[in-house]
């Protein structure tokens, strides 16, 4: 695995897989003119072949939300080495400031999931070009590879199929490749194919240390499908926090935010921003108005595609960090998602 081409210094952390290394590091600019304070490079892991690279086509599509003040700025990040740089002014991401469990820690991740939101409504809106269109992400590909059989898996990940056909069975796994297949290439009306970051995440969402924007990190993810395939992958996150974490298993009576809770603030953000690509306001429909295209967006399909989410985790881990007794535990879990089409991402009472 090959290093940064520059010496950034010291990383401040350092993280990774088979798939994917992250390395941060403080900005040598300290982050002068609010260009962000830390520098965040990704790289390919040891198991993973070539450069992280950003599709030009889809990067093209991403809007500088710069003039949104209430949106995560979307970090596409420049080539560096053999990966990607990315500007932020956090140096941790949601998904490790939602290990703290000081009430502060709840509070600035939700403000990071709702300017998350507000940045994804905007790069949806933003009209696909005549012509092919962008592939969809690969860890949806890589999702219907693994359930499908259609690719060579690692060893952990043959062993995790074949356990997983004994679990789920093969109902199951047609409905999860039908999910699949609808994320991407949706047949229904009223569910457009539109620009995606492919990895929406509390992993690629960081906010700031103290002064500065939420940054929401993409690049080699970037793809096309369905708006709730971007919805459902940050949500199935939180639907696996809730269920592996014992901290936010007793959220509510330790008096902190709840993932439902967490999960409202997203959604809600989604659905109330009302800013365009330009960054004016009032270009969009509020909450609650569902407007003559219909609703922003279709629970059911949010639901199956953070099922999506879930089983893309299980599937990497297995690929890319081994096998883990712990997997068995995940299928299960799976199955219980894939039984009730991923109900428990999608709070009562939103959308």
């Amino acid at each position: 695995m090959a290093t940064p081409a520059l010496d950034l210094g010291v990383p401040v952390a350092e993280y990774g897989t088979g798939l994917q290394v992250t390395r941060v590091h403080r900005a040598p600019d300290g982050g002068l003119g609010g260009t962000g304070a830390f520098l965040w490079w990704h790289g390919p892991g040891p198991l993973r072949v070539g450069s992280l690279r950003v599709p030009v086509r889809s990067a093209a599509l991403v809007p500088d939300l710069g003039p949104v003040a209430t949106a995560a700025l979307l970090a596409t990040g420049t080539p560096y080495g053999d990966g990607l740089l990315h500007r932020a002014a956090g140096s941790a991401s949601a998904a490790a400031w939602l290990r703290d469990p000081r009430p502060q820690a709840g509070r600035l991740v939700a403000h990071a999931l709702a300017a998350a939101a507000r940045a994804l409504r905007a790069l949806h809106g933003v009209p696909l070009p005549p012509g092919p269109q962008p592939p969809p992400p690969p860890g949806v590909r890589r999702l219907r590879e693994w359930a499908a059989g259609t690719g060579p898996l690692a060893p952990a990940a043959a062993r995790l199929r074949r356990r997983a056909r004994e679990v789920w069975g093969v109902d199951r796994t047609e409905r999860l490749l039908g999910w699949a297949d609808d994320a991407v290439r949706p047949s229904g009306p009223g569910a457009p194919v539109v620009p995606l970051h492919g990895w929406a995440s509390t992993g690629s969402l960081v906010p700031p240390r103290s002064r500065g924007r939420v940054a929401l990190l993409t690049g080699e993810d970037l793809g096309a499908g369905r708006r709730e395939l971007d919805l459902g992958w940050m949500l199935g996150d939180l639907v696996e926090l809730a269920w592996s974490s014992p901290l936010h298993r007793a959220a509510e009576s330790a008096g902190l935010l709840s993932v439902t809770d967490l999960q409202r603030v997203f959604l809600g953000a989604y659905e109330a921003d009302g800013s365009d690509t330009h960054g004016s306001e009032g270009g969009g429909r509020e909450r609650g108005d569902h407007g003559p295209a219909g609703p922003v967006y279709d629970p059911v399909a949010v639901g199956r595609c953070a099922v999506l989410r879930v089983v893309t985790h299980m599937r990497d881990f297995a690929t890319y960090c081994e096998w883990s007794d712990e997997l068995l535990d995940y299928l299960a879990f799976t199955a219980e998602l894939i039984d009730e089409e991923g109900r428990r991402a999608v709070p009562r009472g939103v959308s």
